[in-house]
């Protein structure tokens, strides 16, 4: 019998947090309950960082009467703490003695912050974030293919889809299904030409709507990161979702993040918010690697005028003047659209034509700006004729 979250919510009815019998749905702390049509129930309860010692003991009473229930595959829980008015964004209160991180003066931006990594993942050599000021600009296209030039390269690669609220992964690389839980808490990643893929999508119901508080958010980035046996693997790129909020900041500062790569539609406008992009990795110490201008030129197929619809070469002036590495371009072409709605990415069904070959000189030059070698020299622009 299908478990549901009336079923999860009864039975955390009988946990309580305090000597006064408080529930846990009736205490305010509990999130959004999710079950999955496998049966894996996701929640996370909402803590202050002074009260982990104290409710760890109580999330694992809630994780082990979940697990006991009948029609329950596996159970996801995890204790979160929100921002609040003595909270910084770069974690809880500082240690006693310390002194509290003061308030920028009015008028003035606060300091860059130093880095904070997490725990590396064992096996993963470098973790690199593609991301974007804004959404609309192609940057999980651009991810995908991006993890498919760098595998053509012989490379062992993961790819990460951390965008909670709009997943797409699953379709770009036409996979479905539900993974496989190895142990209690680890997931086997999914599989697509060679690629090792995790994604919220593979837990959900494709027209779910995922109306998560960032907390949530947090804790699912962290536990697709860390509760999936990624095994080796030489990079794993992860798919930011679009902005600077909770889910960059949760990559940012709990992941030894090798860089980050911002991907620009040319306009002005996307330029603006690819800026803001590249201010936030900076102000915690993660490396730009760099540019990407998307939907750069677009070639008519019937009488092969080239337009550039968004602006032309925006990107890489923006570039040049945040004192960044320039990756390259990747046009406008109705053939990365359509390959891309088939699940069929254009750079593992087409590897010798011209956008494969876009993407394989992006990778190219990304692999060398990650590892600290010289660059090679700018590429001629490719047009698509």
């Amino acid at each position: 019998m299908a478990i549901t979250r009336d079923d999860v919510l009864k039975i955390l009815s009988a946990v309580t947090i305090d000597a006064g019998g408080t529930t846990l749905p009736a205490s305010g702390r509990l999130s959004q309950v999710v079950v999955d049509p496998t049966g894996r129930v996701m929640f996370s309860i909402l803590i202050d960082p002074s009260e982990a010692e104290r409710f760890e003991p109580i999330r694992r009473q809630a994780e082990g009467a979940i697990l006991a229930t009948p029609g329950v595959s596996g159970v996801f829980a995890s204790l979160t703490s929100e921002r609040g008015p003595n909270h910084s964004a770069q974690g809880p209160h500082p240690a006693q003695g310390q002194a509290a991180p003061q308030p920028p003066a009015p008028g003035r931006p606060p300091a860059p912050q130093p880095p904070r990594t997490g725990p590396a993942l064992p096996g993963v050599r470098h973790i690199v974030a593609v991301a974007s000021g804004k959404g609309g600009v192609g940057k999980s296209t651009t991810a995908c293919n991006l993890a498919l030039a760098l595998s053509a390269q012989g490379l062992k690669v993961g790819l990460l889809d951390a965008d909670i609220y709009g997943p797409s992964v699953p379709k770009l690389f036409g996979l479905s299904g539900k993974p496989k839980v190895i142990e209690e808490r680890l997931l086997a990643p999914m599989e697509g030409y060679g690629i090792k893929v995790m994604s919220i999508g593979f837990l959900i119901e494709a027209e779910t709507a995922m109306i998560w508080r960032g907390p949530m958010v947090q804790s699912a980035i962290t536990q697709m990161l860390r509760e999936v046996a990624w095994g080796d693997l030489d990079i794993l790129v992860v798919d930011m979702p679009p902005g600077t909020g909770d889910a960059q900041l949760t990559m940012a500062q709990a992941t030894p993040l090798s860089g980050a790569v911002i991907v620009s539609t040319p306009q002005d406008l996307a330029l603006i918010d690819a800026r803001r992009g590249v201010t936030m990795f900076r102000k915690v110490a993660v490396p730009i690697l760099g540019v990407i201008e998307n939907m750069a030129t677009f070639v008519c197929p019937n009488c092969g005028h080239a337009s550039h619809i968004f602006g032309h070469g925006g990107a890489r002036d923006e570039a040049a003047r945040l004192d960044v590495p320039f990756l390259g371009e990747v046009p406008l072409d109705m053939t990365i659209r359509e390959s891309s709605d088939a699940g069929r990415p254009v750079v593992a069904v087409d590897p010798d034509g011209p956008h494969a070959k876009v993407y394989r000189a992006i990778a190219a030059k990304l692999w060398a700006n990650l590892n600290g070698a010289s660059a090679p020299r700018a590429a001629p622009r490719i047009v698509i004729e």
